[in-house]
């Protein structure tokens, strides 16, 4: 794909909702990939619920609104849900088009260890090497405007851009609004739309790093516990076990 107008031409947003936060622990609950042909096309929506076969935290249900007598009655076999999101979101790459993921790390991490989980193949394998190339419009907002005070949830971000939404933590609602952002960030920085996509994925990829090492020093810095920000993007290699690997 030419650098010329990457902004106009069809791409493919991916969210999911979830049981929790934890990609090695938490399951997907709902999904969706809503390809956008261009500025002017209606948005193809593919959405998915999923049992994912352990009960939802109250916590959850109260972000996305499922729990798990909903899930359990009309979700989808987990397996059968996440082969399915995988081939779909593959396809997509294999057309050239790039996946638009806000915090894609967390998502695609998650998806991975989802289907490690059930056996399948991963994400890397089925598309023949590293996934890419994501667009990630939480890390090019850090990247264009490293020192905006605030944070940078979606919400935050459609508030900053000017996006009108609806409510947000519906799969299907996040990625259009992920979308709607990601146009935002291009009008208002021009210069990324410069760049083709492999510039842009590289961009991404020395953003995050910056921005994560720069987080966990902050951290280290208070003395403050647990685990920092992951400095990978946009996912981390998942590790599968030797059984599953084998066979």
């Amino acid at each position: 794909m030419t650098s010329t107008g990457w902004i106009d031409r069809p791409m493919t947003g991916f969210d999911t909702e979830t049981t929790g936060v934890d990609v090695d622990r938490d399951r997907i609950v709902t999904a969706a990939l809503v390809r956008r042909p261009g500025r002017l096309a209606p948005d193809h929506v593919s959405a998915w619920l999923l049992d994912p076969g352990i009960p939802i935290p109250a916590a959850a249900t109260a972000v996305h609104g499922i729990g798990t007598d909903m899930a359990r009655v009309h979700g989808r076999r987990a397996r059968e849900g996440v082969e399915e999101i995988a081939t779909a979101l593959v396809q997509a790459l294999r057309r050239g088009e790039p996946v638009v993921a806000y915090n894609a790390a967390y998502d695609l991490t998650l998806l991975d260890v989802e289907l490690s989980r059930h056996g399948l193949a991963g994400l890397a394998d089925r598309f023949g090497g590293p996934i890419g190339p994501v667009l990630d419009p939480l890390v090019l907002d850090r990247a264009v405007d490293q020192y905006r005070p605030g944070k940078r949830r979606l919400g935050d971000l459609c508030a900053h851009y000017g996006i009108t939404t609806g409510t947000l933590h519906s799969a299907d609602a996040d990625v259009a609004a992920t979308l709607d952002v990601l146009a935002a960030i291009v009008a208002a920085h021009p210069e990324l739309a410069s760049l083709d996509l492999v510039e842009l994925h590289a961009l991404q990829l020395s953003a995050h790093r910056r921005w994560a090492e720069s987080f966990n020093d902050w951290r280290a810095s208070r003395g403050l516990a647990g685990d920092g920000a992951e400095t990978t993007w946009p996912m981390r290699p998942t590790v599968r076990p030797a059984a599953l690997a084998a066979g």
